[in-house]
């Protein structure tokens, strides 16, 4: 059994923030070959498939393909304002590794 990913409250927060749902948007997380370290995220507004995992909070969406979710799995999406920069980030538990940007890893 695969276990979904979660998403914070501060992500949900972030995305209503900028309207996504608004506008038909969803936070889109997924995970593609490439990156410094074998795998990346791939993090982008898009429109929600119909055989996408919907995750749902704040009348926001954040979605995951089904290619990418055992990548995910267990994994937290958040967002992050730091001095260097605000951001959605991921704490991924399958990750091995991970590059000093944060958006790439192996597994």
């Amino acid at each position: 059994m695969i276990l979904p990913p979660r998403v914070t409250p501060r992500a949900f927060e972030r995305l209503a923030e900028i309207g996504a749902a608004g506008d038909g948007k969803a936070l889109r997380v997924a995970v593609e070959g490439g990156g410094c370290s074998g795998f990346q995220y791939e993090i982008k507004l898009d429109e929600p498939l119909a055989e996408d995992l919907v995750l749902e909070g704040n009348g926001e969406k954040v979605v995951v393909d089904s290619v990418s979710l055992p990548f995910l799995a267990d994994a937290v999406i958040d967002f992050s304002e730091e001095l260097i920069g605000a951001r959605f980030t991921i704490d991924n538990p399958n990750a091995s590794s991970s590059c000093g940007c944060g958006t790439s890893f192996s597994m």
